[in-house]
């Protein structure tokens, strides 16, 4: 993995990228009674040779922001900036030029292959759509090139999909996503449908075509442990905005907003005896609506450091020292000290939330 001082300028640039989609109520006579905010006013950057982990609860955005990166759903708001050029308003025409530059590796490995087309015709299919290497001869060679770039045998470019495992599915999904020399993948959970010991070996493989090919990515998950060790720096995400970015060291060193510490809190420790002596500390409650959310910080009727501001102003995501942001009035010293002595009186299950404690699933 490359070195944070050898990173050049960004490749990505996401500057308040909202996506809401509207929700309808009737059958015969539809209205529109609100919006789901999916994406609410995310930005951050993936410099070229990086990888930024995104990484939060199910349901919190992460997959759609891919999704809004390669326009493949619409975005309501915001720029998105690859290679110096605004994307978020490219026609569809205009769109194609620009997917030869950015693939997407996605979670299932079993759903993302077509079944009735051999390996070979998977992988190439890119090819064939863009007009690159065409020509009988070099297109076969690029199958078996690419094949073998993966870590599989060109002779299985005449199988079908269902003829191999999920990790070897996986590695077929990332060589199509390479074939075209992208300069940025998105990774949409690419190995949480894997096994384990396969999982280790697919984010190697992901590593080695970094160094290899030059490739930069943004690398969506939710094992903290996975994203610790392919990621350059951590974005990370909370009911639709980012709420803490740090490089990963610092980031699980000294996490510096309450959501954090609390995802890193439910990470389980290999040894049972350290595990058990580890003071328990849970996030209480459940996430709000997305259609709804709460007023001012959007973790605050779930932060056991609230602040009464915290219930009235909207944090935003703050520049601090060694490349780190957060979003949290605790970092902001223009709030004063009757601010910070104010904080709320929280009831067992959070704010506005049930009673119940919630381990976070991560």
């Amino acid at each position: 993995m490359s070195s944070g001082s050898e990173l050049d300028e960004p490749i990505l640039k996401v500057s308040g990228l909202k996506v809401h989609f509207p929700q309808y109520h009737g059958i015969v006579v539809r209205k529109q009674v609100g919006n789901v905010r999916a994406v609410d006013g995310v930005s951050f950057e993936v410099r070229k040779g990086e990888t930024l982990g995104l990484v939060g609860e199910s349901g919190c955005g992460k997959s759609t922001t891919g999704l809004a990166v390669l326009r493949m759903t619409p975005i309501t708001e915001g720029r998105v900036e690859f290679e110096g050029r605004d994307i978020a308003n490219y026609s569809a025409s205009a769109m194609r030029a620009i997917r030869r530059r950015i693939q997407m590796v996605y979670q299932d490995p079993y759903g993302s292959l077509n079944p009735r087309m051999k390996v070979g015709d998977i992988i190439g299919e890119p090819l064939i759509v863009h007009g690159v290497d065409t020509e009988r001869d070099v297109y076969r060679a690029r199958i078996q090139e690419l094949l073998r770039l993966v870590g599989l045998r060109p002779d299985m470019a005449e199988r079908y999909p269902h003829e191999f495992s999920g990790g070897q599915r996986q590695r077929i999904s990332i060589a199509r996503a390479v074939a075209l020399n992208p300069a940025l993948v998105i990774c949409d959970e690419p190995v949480s449908a894997l096994d384990v010991s396969i999982q280790a070996q697919v984010v190697n493989l992901f590593q080695e075509l970094q160094e290899r090919l030059g490739l930069s990515y943004l690398f969506i998950a939710h094992d903290l442990a996975v994203v610790r060790h392919v990621s350059h720096r951590i974005a990370v995400m909370y009911l639709g905005r980012i709420v803490e970015v740090a490089p990963r060291n610092e980031l699980y060193k000294a996490p510096l907003h309450p959501y954090t510490q609390g995802l890193l809190a439910a990470v389980p420790i290999p040894s049972p005896s350290a595990e058990a002596l580890r003071p328990q500390q849970v996030i209480p409650g459940e996430p709000p609506s997305v259609m709804n959310p709460p007023s001012g910080c959007r973790f605050h009727p779930r932060c056991p450091m609230a602040m009464r501001v915290c219930a009235e102003v909207d944090p935003p995501l703050r520049e601090m020292a060694d490349r780190r942001a957060a979003a949290c009035h605790l970092h902001d010293p223009s709030i004063s000290g009757a601010s910070r002595d104010g904080l709320l009186h929280l009831a067992p299950g959070g704010v506005g939330s049930t009673e119940q404690n919630v381990r976070v699933s991560v």
